[in-house]
């Protein structure tokens, strides 16, 4: 019998502090290999917090954090809690690529340039290979003749499907999403989710906070409901959002739906 894979992904009783606001209060998540995790809920729930938590963006107080079954080693308590090993913190990160609400390229860079610099700078890897690599991808997003050009130069659309191509360029394990269609108006956002869609097919590992409930629906194996630091709801999406079983699940996608 052989020994499942652990997930790429897994959170354990995670506890996230603002000085005295409780942010998380014990949450527990796992994103198997192939798998997509949908995390929904309120403005101030703890989604965002949660997947800086899993990229290891913020530190948290209490709980466990492993990649691949492999744990983040840990040196002091409470606030005082920091990753102890740098080293096995660049090796994660290097492993998850994060896409943000505000795209966050670097306007004095060409797009080309932006989706090479962190695989060739961080990484090591050959220019060469990697401009192929970056091409490739910039055409697979839909946006393979704005290679040369930069970032102000292009719609918010087609900055969020670089930002996409760029986190791509470093072959993670994982993507994880952060609002990635909230700065966007109706039109362009169904540029992004398109994308988004396309990789969900290919069985990539993604976690992805959002606020487009079709979004989850579509692409997500498990969704997770939020409420004020805790698990309200969680299970498939037919089943999350079919049959919410919590009244304030029921109450958050009525509110949704008529928004």
């Amino acid at each position: 019998m052989t020994t499942p894979e652990p997930p790429v992904i897994e959170i354990r009783n995670l506890h996230k502090a603002y000085g005295e606001l409780q942010v998380l209060k014990g949450v527990n998540i796992a994103a198997p290999a192939g798998h997509v995790v949908s995390l929904i809920g309120s403005s101030g729930s703890g989604k965002s917090t949660l997947l800086r938590c899993a990229n290891l963006l913020e530190d948290s107080q209490q709980g466990d954090v492993l990649f691949s079954g492999e744990a983040v080693t840990w040196k002091g308590t409470g606030h005082n809690r920091r990753p102890s090993d740098a080293r096995q913190v660049t090796r994660i990160r290097t492993n998850l690529s994060m896409v943000f609400q505000q795209f966050n390229l670097w306007a004095h860079m060409t797009i080309l340039q932006n989706v090479m610099e962190a695989p060739v700078t961080v990484l090591g890897h050959d220019p060469k290979t990697i401009e192929d690599r970056a091409r490739g991808l910039l055409a697979k997003v839909g946006i393979g003749d704005k290679a040369d050009v930069y970032p102000a130069q292009l719609s918010g659309g087609q900055q969020q499907r670089a930002a996409i191509a760029r986190a791509l360029c470093m072959e993670p394990r994982a993507l994880l999403f952060d609002e990635p269609t909230s700065a966007l108006d109706p039109e362009l956002e169904q540029e992004v989710v398109k994308v988004i869609k396309d990789l969900a097919r290919e069985g990539r590992t993604m976690i992805i906070v959002t606020h487009d409930m079709r979004l989850a629906a579509d692409v997500s194996d498990h969704v997770v409901f939020l409420h004020k630091g805790l698990i309200e709801e969680e299970g498939p999406p037919a089943t999350l959002f079919g049959h919410p079983k919590t009244e304030r699940l029921k109450q958050f996608l009525s509110a949704t739906v008529s928004a």
